[in-house]
């Protein structure tokens, strides 16, 4: 009786993986779903790919289907309820949380060649000894250099589980060597520019709303308070949007305690507020807010914010006009939804998102018409995408219904491309130009100081024309008949491109800067010299 005891639990074993395994082979033969529709109420597409997936003469890729399937589906919703795919879901969350795991270089491919044209400083290429003008020959037993290279896959290359080495072979001063870099966290930054226009006023450029933003925000106003700053522009000029909450977060910054921001409401989500909770950095100081038709999302939350309770004036054109918040959700297999839930409102109760009932075409098109029906140059059309009207706290009116109305109109501007030369800014041949000039006159380069140096002693010359028509005679690049004021725009693309390669992106707006309408414009405003 013992001995028969002994044997039931591996009796009892068997018979159950016998049962999965019938089970299995009998869910294959059996048509229903796997796993992305409700399988007790099954819908015409659910059978159909189960009859696809069981009967079809040949074989098909089911996850292809259901993608393809899911993309149909949101494309009778809004323009912003996407589906994306696992293969590119790393990519699309890495600019969201602000960083990425690599070596932290810039490079160009020129004439087949990599090229590192800038290099993050503390990084750890910097601490590895890669340096500006290194050449790659390898990355590990890879060869980088020759026909056909890709910048998607010197990154696919690079790029890597922090912490793990990748060996690279270069060419530096002539001198072959093979470095080993061990990668690691490399920041998105979202401010990208930070300094000070003169003694009393300090500028700030945010390309995005990332997870660090709030956190780099932060910073900017700290380090130039400690210079003096009594007044601020804050640039939003194409920054299409990300996290809310951030946006959130940073008008808290500038708008004096129990304050609202924004509320959300959707046909499945209550109403919610968003209001200050906290002493800002700068509730007091003068403030300027530029924006423009590549302003959207969290740019308009934090605009709307701010001209609603007449804390900053908003300078530039209108903004895209995307009202509406997006929650991401995770699917099986890696890839992710991306839902609209709620719609967003300012503290006027504005909703800025503008039409999109004539499909996603005309919707995505929108900001193209502004171009060609004259609403980019006067500010008088505005009229016609004007909605219903509301009132600041103060009693001024401002719109609803198609993004955020700047206080004070600045037309695009026409003049600031040299037509004549298009063919120079096409296919990176000027930023490839302004790579080989450095590299070329580096020690003449290294003379200046910082930026405001730069522009204060640099401006083409006799020479830097000689190099760039030597340059495009060497690329075949056509260009028509320069007249003064091409050459006068190109000469400011140089002085700031250049001031780009060397001092990176805060020094490109250190120089720009002072021929820009629109910060022209907000330096008036707040009475800067």
């Amino acid at each position: 009786m013992k001995r028969t005891q002994a044997w039931f639990p591996l009796v009892f074993a068997i018979v159950l993986i016998v049962g999965m395994v019938t089970g299995y082979k009998l869910r294959e033969k059996t048509p229903i779903s796997q796993g992305f529709f409700d399988n007790n109420n099954p819908t015409s597409v659910q059978e159909a790919m189960d009859l696809i997936r069981l009967h079809y003469v040949d074989s098909v890729k089911i996850d292809t289907l259901t993608d393809d399937a899911i993309q149909a589906m949101l494309g009778h919703l809004d323009p912003h309820s996407v589906f994306i795919p696992a293969k590119y879901l790393q990519q699309v969350n890495e600019d969201l949380q602000g960083n990425f795991e690599g070596i932290g270089v810039e490079f160009q491919i020129i004439n087949d060649t990599v090229n590192v044209v800038n290099v993050l400083p503390g990084g750890p290429s910097e601490r590895s000894g890669i340096k500006v003008g290194d050449k790659f020959l390898k990355v590990e037993d890879s060869a980088v250099a020759g026909n056909h290279i890709s910048a998607e896959r010197i990154k696919a290359l690079l790029r890597g589980t922090g912490g793990s080495k990748v060996n690279i072979t270069l060419l530096s001063d002539r001198v072959k060597k093979t470095l080993q870099v061990q990668r690691g966290t490399i920041p998105l930054y979202s401010v990208d520019a930070t300094y000070m226009v003169d003694s009393v006023t300090g500028f700030i450029h945010l390309n995005k709303f990332s997870g660090t933003s709030y956190e780099e925000v932060m910073n900017a106003l700290e380090k130039l308070q400690k210079q003096g700053m009594k007044k601020l522009i804050l640039d939003l000029r194409d920054n299409g949007g990300g996290i809310l909450g951030e946006a959130i977060d940073i008008a808290d910054e500038f708008l004096d305690e129990d304050k609202l921001i924004v509320f959300t409401k959707g046909d499945k989500q209550k109403k919610v507020e968003y209001r200050s909770k906290r002493p800002g950095l700068f509730e007091k100081g003068d403030l300027t807010l530029l924006v423009d038709e590549g302003s959207a999302s969290a740019s308009e939350v934090l605009a709307g914010a701010l001209q609603d309770w007449d804390r900053a004036t908003i300078i530039g054109r209108r903004t895209f006009g995307k009202g509406l918040v997006q929650e991401q959700y995770a699917l099986s297999g890696g890839s992710a939804l991306r839902l609209t839930v709620a719609r967003y409102y300012t503290p006027a109760g504005r909703s800025i998102q503008k039409s999109y009932s004539n499909g996603r075409s005309a919707y995505n098109d929108e900001v193209l018409e502004r171009f060609h029906n004259g609403e980019t140059l006067h500010a008088d059309t505005l009229k016609v995408a004007l909605g219903t009207a509301y009132k600041t706290n103060s009693g001024r009116i401002v719109y609803g219904g198609g993004g955020i109305t700047p206080d004070i109109f600045i037309p695009y501007d026409t003049a600031g491309f040299p037509a004549n030369a298009a063919a120079l800014f096409a296919n990176q041949y000027f930023g490839k130009f302004i790579y080989r000039y450095y590299i070329r006159d580096k020690k003449f380069f290294n003379q200046f100081r910082d930026p405001v140096d730069f522009n204060l002693r640099f401006n083409a010359n006799a020479e830097t024309w000689k190099a760039l028509t030597a340059y495009i005679s060497e690329n075949n690049i056509q260009l028509s008949a320069l007249n003064e004021k091409d050459r006068t725009e190109i000469e400011k693309r140089i002085k700031s491109g250049m001031a780009r390669q060397i001092w990176g992106i805060n020094g490109y707006y250190q120089v720009i800067n002072n021929y820009d309408k629109t910060v022209l414009e907000a330096r008036k405003i707040l009475g800067t010299k």
